[in-house]
């Protein structure tokens, strides 16, 4: 696994981890001697998820009742997340692996397939407002969906600040068209 997907992951880990929200930069010599496996990624990963899953249940509060209708639910809503997570996450491996050979074209398509998972996740959170709604009130409802939302920002703060810029590799690019 390479550099950046590590830099990625340990990041997240630390938001997740209840890291304080302050601005730091890692540098790539830091991280350079660190080696993951396909089994810690996964391992990683399946953390990731349990305190994500944590800091839900501890900042939505909810009735036995409600709890046991609403659980089931946030799986399947994991679930279909997950799948969509796993798309980014090899969207940013395959860009990793190309850093410093990426044509304009290339840029181009990396730059609206991260814009399409982006738009997936949000078309994901339209689709389980009125399925959760229907087993939390509306105060709930919003609450777990602005914890969700407050949660995936973090991430996505970390995976963004820890990728390096496309122009940052040169100028190999040889087309400047949108692809189809």
């Amino acid at each position: 696994m390479n550099k950046l997907m590590t830099m990625v992951l340990m990041g997240g880990l630390c938001v997740l981890s209840g890291a304080t929200a302050r601005a730091q930069t890692i540098s790539t010599e830091n991280v350079t001697t660190h080696v993951i496996s396909d089994e810690q990624l996964n391992l990683l990963r399946q953390d990731l998820r349990s305190k994500r899953k944590q800091l839900i249940a501890a900042n939505l509060k909810l009735m036995d009742t409600e709890a046991a209708k609403f659980w089931p639910i946030y799986d399947q809503y994991t679930a279909e997340l997950i799948a969509i997570n796993d798309k980014k996450f090899g969207l940013i491996q395959e860009y990793a692996d190309n850093f410093g050979k990426l044509t304009n074209d290339q840029s181009l398509l990396f730059a609206r397939n991260w814009l399409d998972f982006d738009i997936a996740i949000a078309q994901l959170r339209q689709k389980y407002v009125p399925i959760v709604a229907k087993v939390l009130d509306g105060k709930k409802t919003a609450t777990f969906f602005q914890l969700d939302r407050r949660i995936a920002m973090m991430l996505e703060l970390q995976v963004s600040s820890q990728m390096p810029l496309v122009q940052d590799q040169g100028k190999e690019g040889s087309s400047s068209k949108l692809p189809n």
